[in-house]
């Protein structure tokens, strides 16, 4: 008859059946958080990027490159404005950034100061903007799931949405997060319009100066494997697409094709950030190159390409 000692030990799980079930366990999460933050496709993306030729390399944006030059620089006063979306101006050099939870336009310089702040009287909760030509830009509102063409030009001091035709963008999947990010395609002559969750991306065909006519087209969203769409953003220079998600801390570059070309993390460490991106919530790119973000609630960066 075995003794007590030889029973109990006997019931113990063997060493090597504990620790097996725990890096099984282990694995499962840590499979679900790669899938969930799509690190598995950022893999993929970063082992590509290592083939890409300097030829290739030079005739994108190619986000790896770039460093922070101006980082977390706080936008004075709007502590609890929310800065939601960034556009460059050409004509005048300038940045325009809407601020969604008190609706203004503010101006800022190239390196984030302010110049002037544009009341915007009637909307609800603007999220995108985008400068098109002539002194129009786009303004989307989330909550009102519309698009309003708006004329600003140096004398303009502030805006009354009744003054202007807002154009219905109607429901997305998820009604609670709409449409969020716009961007102005010279290039292609278009508006491209991005639903925050699940991304997907639209177009509306216009010239930049004349009335919208007609109604946003589908635009094949594939290669948008983000959590979220925040923002986007075009380069002038190539015509190549910025996403931008706060929810994946990501950055990606699209080409004319839809497909991922590069992409940069806004996690702190990276590209010369001190701290992660706390929620980039706008991308703007200039006709030179430099990248621009706002992040909520008031946070400005910049970054050149090293």
């Amino acid at each position: 008859m075995p003794s007590p000692s030889s029973a109990s030990v006997s019931t113990k799980r063997p060493f090597y059946r504990r620790w097996s079930f725990g890096l099984a366990a282990a694995a499962v999460i840590g499979y679900g958080v790669v899938s969930a933050m799509h690190w598995d496709d950022r893999g993929l993306l970063w082992i590509k990027e290592g083939f890409e030729s300097q030829a290739e390399r030079q005739e994108s944006i190619w986000l790896p490159s770039y460093v922070v030059d101006i980082d977390a620089k706080p936008l004075p006063g709007m502590e609890r404005d929310e800065a939601s979306d960034l556009a460059f101006n050409p004509h005048t050099r300038s940045l325009f950034a809407v601020m969604g939870k008190h609706p203004f336009l503010v101006e800022l310089t190239l390196d984030g100061d302010v110049l002037r702040k544009i009341p915007l009287v009637g909307w609800s909760n603007p999220e995108g903007v985008a400068v098109l030509e002539d002194g129009q830009i786009a303004i989307v509102d989330e909550r009102n799931h519309d698009l309003t063409l708006v004329k600003v030009d140096a004398a303009t001091t502030s805006l009354n949405r009744a003054d202007y035709q807002p154009h219905d963008l109607g429901e997305t999947e998820d009604g609670n997060k709409g449409f969020e990010a716009v961007a102005w395609d010279l290039m292609r002559q278009r508006l491209i319009i991005g639903a925050e969750r699940p991304p997907k991306m639209y177009i509306w065909n216009t010239d930049g100066r004349s009335p919208l006519k007609g109604e946003k087209q589908p635009l094949p969203s594939e290669e948008l494997d983000l959590r979220n769409l925040s923002a986007l953003g075009i380069d002038p220079r190539t015509g190549h697409l910025l996403a931008l998600s706060a929810d994946s801390n990501m950055l990606l570059e699209l080409d004319e094709k839809g497909e991922q070309v590069s992409f940069m993390t806004l996690l702190g460490g990276f590209n010369g950030l001190a701290d992660t991106i706390p929620r980039a919530e706008g991308v703007a790119m200039d006709d030179q190159g430099n990248l621009y973000m706002v992040s909520e609630p008031n946070l400005f960066y910049r970054f050149k390409k090293n």
